[in-house]
């Protein structure tokens, strides 16, 4: 419950139980006993002030021992009484007794196996960017109309058809200089008089899973779109690194050198990639990690683990906010997401020390009022190289609406 009301926050099914019921409730429990089908115990509260849930249906059900209860209280009462027991989810009292709350013994490896997907989680996550880059297309339709903020974060819901808590995260819809704002929440209601530029960060949900995709368009020709179109090709290069056994360390590392390259093309800085780098000068720039684990979370689990007994893989010097260090297993899923912001604090830290004569300043102010760029697909390393789930997406929706 919110502090001080009776009202609830959103409900948010635990990551552990969306991996293995897709149509996730909130006071159900699923228990796993060695060598038995594992047991469902699906609530369906007897409630005249809400709905009850429709009991769960689908091919997966047959997997599962299901028990009805029709109380809260009651869903304790059938987990076994005997054996040793581990209980992972958020801890409640009503359980106590029954066994050891997330015990990190048993959630390390399990967090560290979560990063590998099986093929049944890779065609959720398909299904999830295909749902995602629909709705991304008709954003950019209302964008493009002269809708505001807030309405093409409508537009965005009802193309994908969802309300807005069954987001798998606050969508990011930032004109203009709101795309500095690495996570932009507020959505304007009046539409801006002069259109400059758009990011959209939003996604989608399939059976517990998540797609996480960013877009960034220019509302017209010059710098600005040259730059989008630059990072465009940075980022296909970057997703071109991801296959099995990567350090994604130097994916991040090398979008710094990719991005180092862009800026002095753009003429944005005055120096050479590999010095932009070795002084710190692109973090002012882009100033986040190049992507992260996805599945069941958007920013998954274990993506600093050094191994399934737990232990951190630390991040490069200077680079404090990469969530993902690890070497990419096989089908594991990813983000690749590099930007180009123009923010005003880290601009003006760097005008306050050495790095002030390394930039452009002209360039900087002409491009600031566009506020930034982020471009950001859904990528799984197989044996045959990166599957870009994002890019096959868009893909999938341009030839349907293809004149024959």
């Amino acid at each position: 419950m919110q502090f001080g009301d009776d009202l609830p926050y959103p409900f948010k099914a635990h990551p552990w139980f969306k991996l293995w019921v897709p149509e996730p409730e909130p006071g159900c429990a699923v228990c796993f006993r060695p060598g038995r089908p594992p047991r469902l115990i699906f609530l369906q509260e007897t409630d005249f002030w809400h709905q009850p849930p429709a009991l769960p249906g689908g091919d997966w059900v047959r997997s599962f021992d299901v028990v009805i209860v029709h109380r809260a209280d009651e869903v304790p009462l059938h987990a076994p009484r005997t054996g040793r027991w581990a209980l992972l989810g958020a801890p409640d009292p009503a359980w106590d007794g029954l066994g050891t709350w997330n015990p990190p013994a048993l959630l390390r490896p399990l967090e560290w196996e979560r990063a590998a997907k099986t093929p049944y989680e890779i065609e959720c996550l398909r299904r999830a960017s295909l749902r995602g880059a629909a709705a991304h297309l008709a954003a950019e339709r209302a964008y493009r109309g002269g809708a505001s903020e807030y309405e093409v974060h409508l537009e965005y819901c009802r193309a994908a058809s969802l309300r807005e808590e069954e987001l798998p995260y606050n969508n990011i819809i930032a004109f203009n200089e709101h795309a500095a704002v690495l996570h932009y929440q507020r959505l304007e209601r009046q539409a801006p008089m002069t259109r400059r530029s758009f990011l959209i960060d939003a996604g989608a949900p399939c059976a517990g899973y998540a797609s996480d995709i960013t877009r960034t368009h220019s509302a017209g020709a010059g710098l600005f779109a040259d730059l989008v179109a630059g990072l465009d090709d940075v980022q296909r290069d970057l997703v071109g690194m991801i296959r099995p056994g990567v350090d994604y360390r130097e994916v991040h590392l090398e979008a710094h050198r990719r991005i180092g390259h862009l800026l002095a093309e753009a003429g944005v800085i005055r120096t050479a990639a590999e010095e932009a780098v070795e002084r710190g000068l692109t973090r002012t720039f882009f100033p986040h990690g190049v992507g992260h684990l996805l599945g069941l979370q958007v920013h998954d689990v274990g993506g600093l683990m050094a191994g399934p007994e737990g232990g951190e893989r630390s991040r490069p010097e200077g680079h404090p906010w990469l969530r993902l260090t690890r070497e990419l297993p096989e089908g594991c899923a990813v983000t690749v997401e590099p930007g180009v912001y123009f923010i005003e604090t880290l601009l003006a830290a760097a005008a306050a020390d050495e790095r002030r004569m390394l930039i452009q300043w002209a360039s900087v102010d002409a491009l600031r009022p566009c506020g930034g760029i982020r471009i950001e697909d859904n990528v799984v390393a197989t044996p045959s190289g990166s599957l870009n789930l994002t890019r096959q997406a868009f893909a999938r929706h341009a030839a349907d609406v293809a004149p024959s």
